[in-house]
Formats: C-alpha cells, sequence, structure tokens
C-alpha cells in the first residue's frame, strides 16, 4: 500500500483512507505474527491448503480496506467485491465511473492485479503440488518439465527468477504503452492490468477509448505473452531455443484456439456493414485474445454480436490461458489432456484389448492425472451449477448468471446482457455480489484447493 500512498502524494490525493488502511493491515499482520506458534518444520499438506485459502481471503480482507474507506464505493460487499475481483485478477467491478476515482485508489485498483497475478503463477509451483488430486499432478508436470530443462528446482530460485521475467515484462510495456501515446499513469495501470490478465482500466469505455489501433494490437500481443507459461519464457531467455518454446503443444493449442475463433467471429462482423475488413478482424482478435486470456479488456460491446459470438466468446472463458501463467480457465494444458483421454476412449472401442497410453509433450500422463482431471471438471461444473442457481435464486436473470458464474470463476470479468463490456455489477442484489466473490476465490485457487478445507476429514488429526 506505499506505492499507490507515493502515487497519491505525487497527485494531491486525500490519502486518509489509504493510510487508514496501511495502518490496519500491519496491526492485523503483527497481531498474527507474534500471537501465533512457528513451526519448526515445513508444512503439511493440509497446512498448505489452508495457508492458501485463507491467504486469498485475508489478502481480498485487508485490500478492500482503500476502497471502502473512499468515497466511491457504497459498502464494505461492494469494496470486498472490488479488491477479491483485483486479487484474483477477475477484473470485474461495480463501479459505474471509474475516471472519477482519485488517481491513488486507481492505481491501487490496477495493482492488485498485477500483485495478483504472480501470485497464482507461485501458486502454481509451490502449492498446487501439495494437493496430489485435480489440477495439481497437471501443474506438476508442467513444472517439473520446465525445471529439468533450465528452471531452476527449488521454489524459491524458481520464484526469484520468474519474478524477474515479470518485472522485465512490465517495464518493457509501460515504456511501449508510454510510446504508443498514453501517459505514463494509464500505460503503468493498464500494464498491471495486462501482465496480470486482469482487465480494469482507467477509462469508462477501457481500451476503446484510446481510439488507436496500435495500442490495441500492442495489448493483444502482451496479453498472449502474459497467459504463455512463464517457465517457457525463462527457458526461452536462457536457451533462445524458439523452436522448442512453439513446439510446446500447450503454447500451440492455445495459439491456434485463438486464431480459429477470431476468423470465425471476424465472418460474423464482416456481414454488419458497421465493420470493415481490419476493423472487424481488429475488433474479433482483441475481443477474442482479452477473453481467451481472462482479462475482460474491452474495445466494443460485444454482447450486442451475433449470439454465435457471444456464446463462442463464454466457451473461451472455459478454456483459458496456459498452465504457470497469470490467465484463469480451465488452462489450455487440461483442454489438450481431455482432448488425448476421449480420443484415447474411442481407440479403445476399436480395439478392445489394445493397451493406448495417452501422451502429451511426448511424455506419458499417469492414470492418476487422468482421473484428477476429470474428477476436477467434474466438481467444476457442479460448483458452477450451484452457483448459478444461487445467483437466479436471487434475483439474477438466467444470462446474467450463466455469464456471470463462468466469468467470475475462471477470471474474465465482464459477462453478457447488464454485466457486459459497457455494463458492471454493481445493479446486483448484494448476496449475488458474494456468490460471484466466492466464486472468484474458489475458481482462481483451483477448486479443490478452497473446497476440501470444507470436508470434515480435513479437520481431524
Amino acid at each position: 500500500m506505499l506505492v499507490p500512498i507515493g502515487v497519491g502524494l505525487a497527485a494531491g490525493d486525500n490519502l486518509t483512507g489509504l493510510i487508514a488502511s496501511l495502518v490496519l493491515t500491519v496491526i492485523g499482520g503483527a497481531v498474527l505474527f507474534y500471537a501465533g506458534n512457528r513451526p519448526d518444520k515445513d508444512l503439511t499438506a493440509r497446512e498448505g491448503l489452508f495457508l492458501v485459502t485463507s491467504s486469498w481471503v485475508a489478502v481480498s480482507f485487508f485490500g478492500s480496506f482503500p476502497f471502502y474507506w473512499s468515497p466511491w464505493f457504497k459498502s464494505f460487499t461492494d469494496a470486498w467485491f472490488e479488491s477479491t475481483s483485483g486479487f484474483t485478477t477477475t477484473g470485474a467491478s461495480i463501479l459505474t465511473n471509474v475516471e472519477a476515482l482519485s488517481a491513488s485508489v486507481q492505481f491501487w485498483r490496477c495493482f492488485t492485479h498485477w500483485l495478483g497475478g504472480m501470485g497464482i503463477v507461485m501458486l502454481g509451483i509451490a502449492i498446487l503440488p501439495l494437493i496430489g488430486v485435480g489440477g495439481s499432478a497437471l501443474y506438476h508436470a508442467q513444472f517439473a518439465k520446465s525445471q529439468s530443462d533450465s528452471i531452476r528446482p527449488r521454489v524459491l530460485e524458481t520464484a526469484r527468477a520468474l519474478w524477474r521475467v515479470y518485472l522485465f515484462f512490465t517495464i518493457f510495456m509501460t515504456i511501449w504503452l508510454r510510446i504508443a501515446g498514453m501517459s505514463w499513469f494509464d500505460a503503468a495501470c493498464h500494464t498491471f492490468a495486462a501482465l496480470g490478465t486482469g482487465g480494469f482500466s482507467t477509462r469508462n469505455t477501457s481500451i476503446a477509448s484510446f481510439h488507436s489501433p496500435f495500442i490495441e494490437y500492442s495489448i493483444i500481443v502482451f496479453l498472449l505473452l502474459a497467459s504463455i507459461n512463464f517457465t517457457l519464457h525463462y527457458r526461452l531467455v536462457e536457451t533462445r531455443d524458439w523452436r522448442a518454446f512453439f513446439a510446446d503443444p500447450e503454447v500451440r493449442f492455445h495459439l491456434a484456439i485463438n486464431a480459429v475463433s477470431t476468423l470465425l467471429i471476424a465472418g460474423y462482423l464482416w456481414h454488419d456493414p458497421g465493420y470493415g475488413p481490419e476493423l472487424g478482424l481488429r475488433r474479433s482478435m482483441f475481443q477474442v485474445v482479452s477473453i481467451n486470456t481472462t482479462t475482460g479488456f474491452a474495445t466494443d460491446a460485444f454482447e450486442n454480436w451475433h449470439p454465435f459470438a457471444q456464446l463462442l466468446l463464454v466457451a473461451l472463458m472455459y478454456v483459458g490461458g496456459n498452465t504457470g501463467s497469470t490467465s484463469g480457465g480451465f488452462k489450455s494444458f487440461r483442454m489438450v489432456l481431455l482432448g488425448r483421454v476421449v480420443y484415447r476412449e474411442l481407440v479403445r472401442k476399436v480395439y478392445r484389448r489394445g493397451v493406448v497410453a495417452v501422451r502429451v509433450g511426448g511424455q506419458v500422463v499417469p492414470d492418476t492425472a487422468i482421473h484428477g482431471l476429470l474428477n476436477l471438471i467434474q466438481l467444476a461444473l457442479l460448483f458452477n451449477f450451484v452457483a448459478c442457481l444461487l445467483m437466479t435464486a436471487a434475483g439474477a436473470d438466467i444470462v446474467t448468471a450463466i455469464s456471470g458464474v463462468a466469468a467470475a470463476m475462471f477470471g474474465v470479468g465482464p459477462g453478457l446482457g447488464s454485466i457486459g463490456a459497457t455494463g458492471n455489477y454493481g445493479h446486483l442484489p448484494a448476496l449475488v455480489k458474494w456468490v460471484l466473490t466466492v466464486c472468484m476465490i474458489v475458481g482462481r485457487v483451483e477448486f479443490y484447493t478452497a473446497l476440501v478445507v470444507f470436508h470434515p476429514r480435513f479437520w481431524h488429526r
């Protein structure tokens, strides 16, 4: 919180709320630090899982006070919703006039994306392998492959290496956007939101307000970089092996699905007399990449597009970016693996006695990882359905419920209808906001990590 306080001092803002939030956070941390026991051994798996879930809740809680103690948020529900949306890099907002915020609150709002983005990458490296089921095996396999080549095996050293890549992208993108025509402040805030694949903007109409094709194309490139496994970026820096980078099956699937979706939606936009060839392709590409990378930036009111285009964008919310990236969604690696599993089952129908292994990237995927994947998808879809039921019971319409839950669970931000690119979540009932807040946290920590805490056996000694 010292960083936005510094920005506020330079801008001449009233910093009472930020300073009070800083003091409250320091006191809370000090009480926990000095009152708690200091174990002389490593964390157990259960302690690690509880630590992850409670940490995301605590960070969102304390991060909400700069919003709550400002004049732009009507209730603590709205403040916590905005804070959770920031740290989980969701980008869903309750604000109707973003440009009315002070510089310090604007900066804090986008800065939460930047902090939460790398937090997701560190979660994949350090914590998810502790789960032993669900998505952890996939994360473990992906990071283990990277570690064997060039990523250091120790978590601390790996974290430092990836932070260096993250900082380099941050500095480079900020300078690039400044050259492209943004102010230093806008460039920094949109860099935080882009690299964290969050989507908060300093403008009411998001990226569309800059009216710059060059800025739009630039952000497309950086969103794709942020949605690719950061260990691959690190390996590319060390080895300069571009061929190996693009040979990764997850990267190829991710780029291919963005390209195909862009052409499909552009085909519909070209039938609209308001879109020329270049404009239709650019608007389609920007929105596809923004949604598939679970960022949520907007250059068009896509909730008014053809239903085919809207449904395709909702499907891209579920896919998401790469493992080890700042993106949300099920992750491309899981989609690739799921496709290989379906193919294996088809082969087994023909060769009933055949032994068919599932391979990804030349490596055999164990059946435990496959079972974990199927269980995770089942759990996620069940949680999705229950959340949609709660949304509709609380007064939301079915379009808002389905798209809003998907956007919250997978960190996208805007949905369809009244919560689309030109709308916001501020008009929704408080209960709906709390349901979506839970969806953000549960989806970001990979479902099992959060839900296992509520299992009675988790608390048995």
